[in-house]
């Protein structure tokens, strides 16, 4: 395993991390979280992400009660949560001072430990001021429940806003942000995000490297029984994943290239993202042993990444954001 800096932090997390997002709760148990979590941490992995929102809280109780009863060291391990959708009611949800103390707690309570490494807001709130968000997260980190807050799929205007607030009221800034970034969703990361990582030194716990399972292949043909997005529940995001773009074309072009490579292209699409080093940790999402023991492997391909197969990448995708090299 590959541990990397989370941005200009301290933190050695795992360049490949295990999440929870869709499967914990929905294809996975106790007894399978408990088989994939060890798995993933005999491989080296550091890092397991969660949130309130995944499965209204059974995804964290899960992977509490899976870490708790497999008895890894708390010192070895980095947990996350986050904050917005915690139920239906009008405190329930959002970022507000009181939300964001309320799920702390309650995700504490579902992880069974006493701190959240990582905390993150899991989207932007309009009806709260940012001020207010980040003066809530920093008294998290003064009362030791929290050690590292951050965003996920905030702008960069937002997070900078956030940064800014921190630095005049002397706050804990945000150290993280969570973006989604694959071969097919690319401008936010490689463009808007650029001054943050130069800027403020933001670390990143990217999540759907393998696009919800687009890049992998299997859909290429149609919707394979029993897969995520056969799942009832899911309609809105097969929908949006399954357009007729020419995404399938393009898939079938990087699996070409993948076969000549001599690689899958699952761990073609998870190393390539692993190739720009704003990334911190890729989050791996599985249901199945053989799909995250294959995934895990994904590090193995880096060193075929090399400049000649990056830009016949490049020529397949065409997709690149506007703007300076930078890796």
């Amino acid at each position: 395993m590959e541990y990397r800096r989370l941005g200009k932090s301290g933190l050695k997390i795992s360049a490949l991390s295990f999440g929870s997002w869709v499967t914990f709760g929905k294809q996975v148990d106790i007894n399978i979280a408990k088989v994939l979590i060890k798995s993933a941490y005999d491989a080296g992995v550091n890092f397991f992400d969660n949130a309130e929102g995944y499965m209204a809280g059974a995804s964290e109780k899960i992977m509490g009660d899976a870490i708790s009863a497999l008895g890894f060291p708390r010192s070895s391990y980095i947990v996350s949560s986050k904050v917005f959708w915690g139920g239906s009611l009008p405190t329930q949800k959002g970022l507000s001072a009181k939300h964001v103390r309320d799920a702390c707690d309650a995700a504490l309570t579902r992880l069974k430990v006493d701190y959240l490494d990582l905390y993150f807001c899991h989207r932007p709130d309009i009806d709260t001021p940012i001020s207010e968000t980040v003066r809530a997260m920093d008294n998290l980190v003064r009362q030791g429940k929290v050690l590292y807050w951050g965003t996920s799929e905030w702008s960069s205007q937002q997070i900078t806003e956030a940064h800014l607030i921190a630095e005049r009221e002397h706050l804990t800034p945000p150290t993280m942000e969570q973006p989604q970034y694959n071969m097919l969703a690319r401008q936010r990361f490689e463009q808007e995000y650029l001054p943050l990582y130069e800027n403020f030194g933001m670390g990143t716990t990217i999540f759907s490297p393998l696009r919800s399972g687009i890049l992998t292949g299997k859909y290429v043909d149609g919707i394979p029984e029993n897969s995520r997005l056969s799942l009832e529940g899911y309609e809105n995001l097969r929908n949006q994943l399954l357009k007729d773009d020419g995404t399938a074309d393009t898939v079938r072009q990087l699996m070409h290239l993948a076969s000549e490579l001599n690689v899958s292209m699952a761990n073609l699409a998870i190393a390539w993202t692993l190739k720009n080093p704003n990334v911190s940790t890729a989050i791996l999402g599985a249901s199945k042993l053989n799909q995250l023991q294959e995934n895990l492997q994904a590090l193995d391909v880096l060193p075929l990444l090399t400049p000649d197969v990056m830009e016949n990448i490049e020529r397949i995708l065409n997709n690149k954001p506007a703007g300076p090299e930078r890796y």
